[in-house]
This record gives structure tokens, sequence and C-alpha cells, in this order.
């Protein structure tokens, strides 16, 4: 009998999206799922961080607004059947990430239309309103959407955004030199969490090895910082 196949389609600005995935993937794979990745690349390079407060605003305000980013074409293997699709990527300004809304554009329905999707989110705190623009346009695409894996960075507020702000601005909050590394001791996410995200890889590995229904599933959102 085959294994399960899984396609991980994914975005990820800073890493962070990245790190969690390769937790789940480790999770998936010791129940012997076969995993493909596909990463969106925008034509046009992205810079991490912008690297001033000008144009971390300027960035700020055209993701509110779902400013599309384009991206190259995706690998012919991706449109296949698969017997599961992870859609993953940041938020931005409250919204999907400007290549997950052009991929969804361009390609959504040959990619996902009656395929099951997951959605995968990173975040600072806010996914919510994400989550449910991601929902509507994977549903319009004719895709079978689970409920989403959201994964928030675990600092507390206001720190957090405070912290996130300055570290796109080309600062170094984290750094032990200074003062508000005692607010904000790592930007991004926890090793801690990137472990929960193979612990949930796993969780799904099981299920799909044992041909149970993954529509079953609904994890805390977002997942709990130990």
């Amino acid at each position: 009998m085959n294994s399960p196949r899984v396609l991980i389609v994914f975005f990820s600005f800073s890493s962070q999206t990245r790190n969690l995935l390769q937790g789940l993937s480790k999770g998936l794979r010791e129940y012997d799922i076969q995993v493909e990745w596909q990463q969106l690349k925008p034509l046009q390079a992205l810079q991490f961080p912008p690297g001033s407060y000008l144009a971390t605003v300027k960035m700020m305000l055209t993701t509110f607004f779902r400013k599309r980013l384009a991206i190259e074409e995706l690998s012919p293997d991706c449109f296949q059947n698969w017997d599961l699709i992870i859609v993953a990527g940041p938020t931005w300004s409250y919204h999907p990430s400007g290549p997950i809304l052009s991929l969804l554009d361009r390609d959504g329905e040959r990619l996902v239309k009656d395929q099951l999707v997951l959605p995968f989110i990173s975040c600072r705190g806010y996914w919510r309103m994400h989550h449910w623009g991601l929902r509507r346009l994977l549903r319009s695409k004719g895709a079978r959407v689970l409920c989403p894996v959201v994964f928030a960075h675990p600092v507390a507020e206001p720190w957090r955004t405070i912290g996130v702000f300055l570290k796109l601005a080309g600062k170094v909050p984290e750094s032990g030199k200074s003062w508000f590394h005692r607010f904000y001791p790592k930007y991004g996410h926890s090793s801690l969490q990137i472990n929960d995200a193979k612990a949930i890889g796993l969780i799904i590995g099981k299920y799909m090895q044992k041909g149970k229904s993954l529509q079953e599933l609904s994890f805390p959102a977002p997942v709990p910082v130990d």
C-alpha cells in the first residue's frame, strides 16, 4: 500500500513559518508520510528586515490592503492529487501574505479544487482575520478546508508588537545588551513551539496512516505556549 502523500506549499519571510513546518514535517515522517515541499518565491526579492522605520510603515500599510506579490511558477508536480495539502505562511497586517494571495489568485483552483487543505498560520498574535480570509479564498477555489493550525509568537503584549516593529525596522530588540531584552528575549517562535509543531505532525500522521478522517481533528488556536 502506498504511503499517504502531503504537499506543503509555503511562504516564509523571516524563516519562522519554515522552522515550524520543519518540526511538523518531522512528525509526519515518523509515520512514513511522504512530504513534498513547494516554497513560494516572489519575482521581486524581498529584504528581511526592511531596515528602516519608513520602510516598515510602508510595508505594513501595503500589506493591510492585501497587496499581491507576484511569484515564480510552481513545480508541475504540485498539480496532482494529494492526501493533504498544507498552505502555510505568516500573517501580514491581519491578512495572508502577498505571495499566498498571489498563489490563490493565479493557481488556486488548479491546485486545491476537491483537495483536503490545512491552513497553517504563523503570526504575531492577530490571526483570525487572516484565517477567515484564507478559508474563504480556499473554499472559493473548491478546497475542502480543515480547522487551522495557528502558532503565535510567545512573548506577551505590548512587547510582542513593539519588538516585531523594531525588528522589521532593522533593530535588534532581543539583544542582551538592550534593556528591552528583559521583555522581549527572542524574535519569533521558540524551540518549544517547533516541538509542538512536531507533535501535531505526529497526530496528523497517525490519523493518515490509520485512514481516519482529518476532519475530526481540531487543534487549539493558537496552539498553547508550554
